[in-house]
């Protein structure tokens, strides 16, 4: 059963289209992240599900309820959500408790039911020693969580969160990610999640919806989207590529410099007469010297021309023998070639991908 569809959701801003066509269906206790540059829709597409825009297209449904049409809206505080934004939003005139228990008292619970979750919550999150302190007392991690436990001691249907780690610091930044992903585990809210940083998307969700100029370009498991881009867009947004251009010629694809047998490469159609494969930095090899001739690899003589050591990798650039071409090349810190070494390149051409 699912617990949020997008459907064919638009919003048009005069003659410009800032959504158009999306269509996403998340099941519950989902856990799923728009992913995209500034400008792709990814903010837009939030404040449409959360009821702060009315779509000018499409719907949106709850349970099986349309909540969002261009005909009618069902407003934020009738739609069991909650929201995180990128400014955490909490009172600063109010200790960690009143921030955490403000959603719970505007309902009306009784204070006997107040007191238990806020109890819980704070357990949870790690703040039950920081209850009575103000937020300028807190760490900016710490004021993430009082936005975290606000947000969820409600017990929402649907939780979101709105670049919620941009202000953080980068060692922070992977230390929420991991708690936000161990709550999400521990209370199974259907979330959607919005960033520009495709490695915290990688980190938290189980599924990501690359946007692009107001679409959505591949929806796909983080290692999938890795692996399988299906765009040339989705693969140079995720992680590092090369993009590498071959022509067909008789039973092989032609590259600057080398050529592969078209049967090896999957996915390339077979009236395709040029094609853009992707080829991951990591997915390649140096040696000093060629493998065996039954190797599976493909094998290609060249030299160094370029390299940087970024202290967990190497990052290699090689130019084939007989070509212009250049190709970035990801190695353990161990493999060590020096700048104009003639060197042997292995691909593997089942790690290529095929870009429509």
């Amino acid at each position: 059963m699912s617990k949020l569809v997008l459907r064919n959701l638009g919003m048009t801003y005069g003659s410009v289209k800032a959504v158009e066509g999306v269509n996403l269906t998340l099941i519950p206790g989902e856990f799923v992240s728009l992913l995209g540059p500034s400008g792709c829709g990814k903010t837009t597409t939030l404040r449409m599900i959360a009821g702060f825009m009315k779509p000018t297209a499409g719907t949106i449904e709850l349970d099986g309820t349309v909540i969002s049409s261009p005909e009618a809206t069902v407003p934020p505080e009738r739609r069991r959500m909650s929201m995180i934004f990128q400014s955490y939003a909490i009172w600063p005139n109010m200790t960690v408790g009143e921030n955490v228990a403000f959603g719970l008292k505007l309902r009306k619970l009784a204070a006997g039911e107040i007191s238990r979750r806020l109890g819980q919550i704070l357990d949870v999150v790690k703040l039950e020693a920081l209850k009575d302190r103000y937020p300028s007392e807190l760490s900016g991690g710490q004021q993430q969580r009082v936005a975290l436990a606000r947000a969820m001691v409600i017990e929402p249907e649907v939780l979101l969160l709105d670049e919620p780690l941009s202000n953080l610091d980068a060692n922070l930044r992977e230390e929420m990610r991991s708690e936000i992903r161990r709550l999400h585990d521990e209370f199974h809210i259907t979330t959607v999640y919005v960033t520009h940083d495709q490695s915290e998307a990688m980190a938290v969700s189980d599924r990501i919806a690359v946007m692009n100029k107001g679409r959505i370009e591949q929806v796909d498991a983080p290692y999938t989207l890795y692996a399988r881009p299906r765009t040339r867009f989705v693969a140079g947004f995720i992680g590092r590529t090369n993009f590498i251009e071959g022509r067909r010629e008789g039973g092989e694809l032609r590259f600057d410099g080398f050529g592969i047998d078209a049967r090896r490469l999957d996915g390339l159609p077979a009236n395709m007469a040029t094609a853009v494969l992707s080829v991951r930095p990591q997915t390649l090899r140096l040696r000093k010297s060629p493998l065996g001739e039954t190797a599976d690899a493909v094998q290609v003589s060249g030299s160094i021309v370029e390299r940087s050591f970024l202290g967990e990798h190497w990052d290699y650039v090689f130019q084939p023998a007989s070509g212009a071409l250049r190709i970035k090349v990801a190695t353990q810190p161990g493999e060590v070639f020096e700048t104009g070494a003639n060197v042997w390149l292995s691909i593997d051409p089942a790690q290529m991908v095929v870009i429509s």
